[in-house]
């Protein structure tokens, strides 16, 4: 049997992206699995009796080592703040490439506290900084000091114990230029040296909480359990900063996507599956709800998606429990069946479920995630408008359809705010400034380049059109990206009044790893990173479905 490709127009919808879930794709899982048999090392931990001073964490394999460099800080309530223009956190961290001097560390202690406003090297890989979620920290510290274990209810609620505010990488500040690094094997898929910055980050704020407990009370103290800490992840805020990369990515964007949608094509298309295979399956769906009821928020758009995503998969595992498990295909019946019978949420949750049987499928794809973006850049001068028409009609044509005259489909324009050094969004009819807009707004310039591309030519070539029409390259250079690369592009108005932002958000992050998307408004989120995470001490053997471990 061959199953289709999903297409591209039913998919790279905002409002189908939006309701993307963690999988076996997603890179925190992958860096687990390629570092699972590296030496971890706690190298230095000098903190006094409050939790501030600096640690150092390390992975090292054949004589390769990549050091987290910790700096906790007394930080004022009044100074605390979970904005990317903040001035001070809680603690700050950088990943060395390496085994940190005495002159490193003395270095960088004058500067990562400082963040964007330090200096770094190319010796640092990553940076970042995050804020303690005080009062979960002070009840943990609390109740350990006094010889007990914390209220899992309340830790369950929240989910870790600090947040980040950015993370990061690729030159930023000083830090290594991606082509330093891009040929080691172990950091092929993307964002493995953040995935390895929030881990590293993530077990230090459990040896600092154990620390300042053992010192309130050195009579009475317990460690925080090894299944709590587990459980535990680290939250991030993420604000619009984010969705730009999507739009600014388009073949790293396809490669994501497109690696989803193969794994899903070649789990369909299996016609016999083991019953072993159909167990796991199952088993990590039923295991998985308890984490959807866990999943906290005061967004009410987000409470409703959560409401509907569970009445689906009780309806799911009510439908699973009357069907034939011998039948042949029986993941493509099932498809089939939710394709119909859930919402979009759950139909996307789904998904995500069929592949924790088939590492052997995955392990193919997670190879395929990241992109040399520049050989696909060059725009093929020789061809001719027809053959520009027939992609934009092919690839666009719902986008060609959308009038921007009218005020609905022109609404919104992205700048960068000269406050805050970050994309934001306003309103064109309300906010002065839609002069200095990004130029983000890819259906606006699609469809103004198809208005001029009717009235030309079939017989022009690309480089004739390009000599009147320069200030439409960029998305010329778009149209023959998605020619061979179909999920290369958001097929959205990304400045349209219906536009919800943390759609692109909560897109991005899914491929990270992330769970318990907590919107606080339709421009930021707060998400959880690793938790259910094996620690250090167990990665040498650990089930690859800790993600749907819980608390219960």
């Amino acid at each position: 049997m061959n199953v289709q490709l999903r297409s591209p127009k039913e998919i790279m919808k905002l409002s189908r992206l939006g309701c993307f879930h963690q999988s076996k794709l997603s890179f925190l899982r992958s860096f687990l699995e390629e570092f699972k048999d590296w030496k971890y090392s706690r190298d230095l931990f000098e903190l006094d009796k409050d939790g501030y001073g600096k640690a150092i964490y390390s992975f090292s394999k054949n004589k390769k080592v990549y050091s987290l460099i910790c700096f906790a800080n007394e930080l004022h309530e009044e100074e605390r703040s979970d904005r990317v223009i903040a001035t001070k956190w809680d603690a700050a961290f950088v990943l060395h490439d390496g085994v940190p001097s005495k002159k490193d560390i003395d270095r960088l202690y004058e500067n990562v506290p400082k963040q964007e406003v330090g200096r770094l090297s190319y010796k640092e890989l990553t940076l970042s900084r995050a804020n303690k979620s005080v009062r979960l920290f002070n009840e943990v510290v609390k109740s350990l000091s006094e010889g007990k274990q914390p209220d899992k209810k309340l830790l369950s609620k929240v989910g870790y114990l600090y947040r980040t505010t950015a993370v990061y990488g690729s030159g930023k500040f000083g830090l290594a230029d991606r082509f330093r690094i891009q040929n080691r094997p172990e950091l092929k898929g993307p964002f493995r040296l953040e995935m390895m910055l929030v881990y590293f980050v993530r077990q230090f704020t459990f040896d600092q909480i154990n620390h300042i407990a053992q010192n309130k009370n050195k009579n009475n103290f317990v460690k925080l359990d090894e299944k709590i800490a587990k459980s535990l992840g680290i939250g991030n805020s993420t604000g619009l900063g984010m969705a730009p990369f999507i739009v600014n990515h388009p073949t790293l964007l396809n490669n994501w996507v497109q690696s989803r949608e193969n794994i899903l094509k070649k789990i369909r298309e299996i016609e016999i599956v083991k019953e072993e295979k159909f167990k796991i399956f199952y088993d990590c769906l039923r295991k998985s709800i308890i984490n959807v009821e866990n999943w906290n928020t005061d967004s009410e758009f987000q409470k409703s998606k959560i409401k509907e995503l569970l009445e689906d998969l009780h309806k799911t595992i009510n439908y699973l429990d009357t069907l034939d498990k011998k039948q042949k295909y029986i993941f493509n019946v099932i498809y089939k069946w939710i394709e119909s019978e859930v919402c979009e949420e759950c139909l996307e949750y789904l998904v995500s479920m069929f592949m924790e049987p088939f590492d052997e499928i995955v392990k193919e794809f997670k190879k395929k995630m990241s992109a040399d973006e520049d050989k696909h850049f060059t725009i093929p001068s020789y061809r001719t408008i027809i053959q520009l028409r027939d992609i934009l009609e092919n690839h666009y044509s719902e986008i060609i359809k959308l009038d921007f005259s009218k005020k609905e489909n022109n609404h919104n324009f992205w700048f960068i705010s000269k406050n805050k050094e970050e994309p934001r969004l306003g309103s064109r009819f309300k906010v002065n400034g839609s002069e200095l807009e990004q130029p983000l707004a890819i259906a606006r310039d699609i469809k103004k380049l198809y208005e001029r591309v009717i009235v030309t030519k079939n017989s022009q070539t690309i480089a004739e059109f390009l000599i009147e029409n320069d200030d439409l390259r960029h998305v010329i250079r778009r149209a023959f990206i998605i020619e061979k690369f179909p999920y290369s592009e958001i097929l959205d108005n990304t400045i349209g009044k219906k536009l919800i932002p943390i759609d692109m958000l909560r897109f991005k992050l899914s491929f990270f790893g992330a769970v318990k998307f907590d919107p606080r408004s339709d421009r930021w989120l707060r998400i959880c990173m690793f938790q259910g995470a094996p620690l250090p001490n167990q990665l040498e053997n650990f089930d690859d479905k800790w993600v749907y471990d819980s608390l219960n």
